[in-house]
């Protein structure tokens, strides 16, 4: 059980670094998914399947020093099983929408990594 409440705390750990690095700090971003990660959703009715490399892109446009008031993230629920994770995250006021974010983990060499996320947004 302690290894699940570990590993539970290790998961929360990243998806509190995607949070603060879609504040506008790529480097961070980056530093939390697979270099093979994929990204999917809608933005704006638009289907996007791929790469964050343009999720990246938009982050980078924000000022990481001045954080929008108007965001907020929670995290909703995380389950681990042995080396894999899922986890759902929901964002308010992020890039003036709001998001519900679907996270498939992977340990790879004893860390923790984003290797897929299924967005949708909600408004």
């Amino acid at each position: 059980m302690k290894n699940r409440i570990q590993d539970v705390a290790s998961v929360r750990a990243v998806l509190d670094g995607y949070v603060k690095g879609s504040a506008g700090d790529v480097e961070l971003l980056r530093s939390v998914f697979h270099p093979d990660a994929t990204m999917n959703g809608y933005f704006s009715g638009h289907l996007g399947i791929g790469s964050p490399e343009p999720f990246f892109a938009e982050v980078a446009k924000l000022d990481a020093s001045a954080p929008s008031e108007h965001y907020h993230a929670e995290i909703e629920a995380i389950e681990v099983i042995g080396d894999v994770a899922t986890a759902t995250l929901v964002e308010t006021g992020f890039l003036a929408s709001d998001f519900v974010d679907f996270f498939h983990l992977i340990r790879v060499d004893g860390e923790w990594k984003i290797i897929s996320k299924t967005y949708y947004q909600a408004s």
